[in-house]
């Protein structure tokens, strides 16, 4: 690739050919286009947020139950539970 950088990169920009590098037959690493790459990075950044969204969603389905009083006492007694636990050094 050392020789034929120039013809490579031209390959994948103009072309849109991907290369593969490999270490010891094994894939490593890719060259793709810029604008494919930035591509990748929305669709990640979407898959990401609908993970996160999913999480969102279970999460008030399962706290549902839960009222503001019962959170609240609940907050209240771990915050005494924890100022009463010995200091540790």
């Amino acid at each position: 690739m050392q020789r034929r950088f120039r013809a490579v990169l031209n390959e994948i920009v103009a072309d849109h050919v991907p290369y593969v590098l490999t270490r010891d037959s094994r894939p490593e690493a890719a060259i793709i286009p810029y604008a494919e790459f930035t591509q990748f990075l929305a669709w990640r950044e979407q898959d990401v947020l609908y993970e996160f969204d999913r999480a969102m969603v279970r999460l008030t389905e399962q706290n549902a139950a839960y009222g503001d009083d019962e959170v609240a006492a609940d907050v209240a007694a771990a915050i005494a539970e924890v100022r009463a636990a010995p200091a540790k050094p």
